[in-house]
């Protein structure tokens, strides 16, 4: 597995991914969001790649100098392989090179199922924005 940045010819096999990994509103909620974050700095959108084929996204954002995770996906015949943690751990780095002065995962209802993963990776209570309308890239 292979995490990289994500590229304008990954457009189609991310967008497919979300549709099958989000449920569908999650999907129709992510998908205007994601295109904001691609058109602002697709820096922050990272993909995971197996054998040449996309199986996990995170998409980020910087809000007011904070870094935040807004959307994971990962497809689900590759859940529980680390994914997950690998997209978390290179989008933290891009937020830390930015020096960012802090990191919060924005949860909502379509995403509470992944903080098991933060919480695994030591993000807490105090790291938790319960609220993604907020983010600018929500709009």
């Amino acid at each position: 597995m292979h995490v990289r940045s994500f590229q304008l010819s990954d457009v189609s096999p991310v967008t497919e991914l979300l549709q099958t990994a989000l449920s569908e509103e999650c999907f129709e909620n992510t998908m205007a969001p994601f295109s904001r974050q691609l058109s602002w700095d697709s820096d922050l959108i990272v993909v995971a790649e197996e054998q040449g084929e996309i199986v996990g996204a995170l998409v980020g954002t910087i809000e007011q100098n904070h870094g935040c995770y807004f959307r994971i996906a990962v497809h689900p015949d590759h859940r529980r392989r680390g994914i997950g943690r690998s997209l978390v751990s290179a989008m933290e780095n891009r937020f830390q090179s930015r020096k960012v002065s802090g990191i919060f995962v924005a949860v909502d209802e379509h995403n509470a199922a992944a903080l098991p993963l933060y919480e695994a990776m030591g993000y807490d209570e105090n790291q938790i924005f319960k609220s993604v309308r907020k983010l600018s890239i929500v709009g």
